[in-house]
């Protein structure tokens, strides 16, 4: 079988289990011309363990209109939050501290995030995401 020839690469974060036709997934979509309810339902189905998170998503459209699609790790500022236990970070990162998370929950969400990351190793991606955390507004400690 030839090749499909690629017409648009579209990410998205969506949160998991919860997209919809609407905004921002059909006006992602819509133009390129696929079945929208037929990537909610394959998204929400892939997707339905990790409920209450935002996962972000890569949606290949090939020229006949068909796609497929790559899920990616929670963005690192949701999965901090959800350690710290805080609806939002701060606003004034630098001058305000909102939260801490403890060296173990930067070591989970590194782990986590290690598919996604450009880091060679474990220590490179704690690195990152305790500089996440502090942009945020959060404290390492321990």
């Amino acid at each position: 079988m030839a090749k499909k020839e690629i017409k648009a690469v579209v990410k998205i974060q969506i949160p998991a289990g919860k997209a919809t036709p609407a905004p921002p997934v059909g006006t992602a979509l819509g133009p390129h011309g696929i079945q929208i309810m037929d990537f909610v339902k394959q998204y929400n189905a892939a997707t339905e363990s990790q409920s209450g998170t935002v996962v972000p998503v890569e949606i290949t459209i090939f020229e006949d209109r068909s796609f497929s699609f790559i899920l990616k790790t929670p963005p690192t500022p949701v999965l901090l939050r959800q350690k710290a236990g805080l609806e939002k970070a701060s606003s004034n990162p630098g001058k305000e501290i909102v939260g801490s998370v403890t060296e173990k929950d930067v070591e989970e969400v590194a782990k986590i995030k290690m598919p996604d990351l450009n880091a060679n190793d474990l220590e490179a991606a704690k690195q990152q995401v305790r500089g996440t955390a502090r942009s945020m507004g959060l404290t390492v400690v321990g």
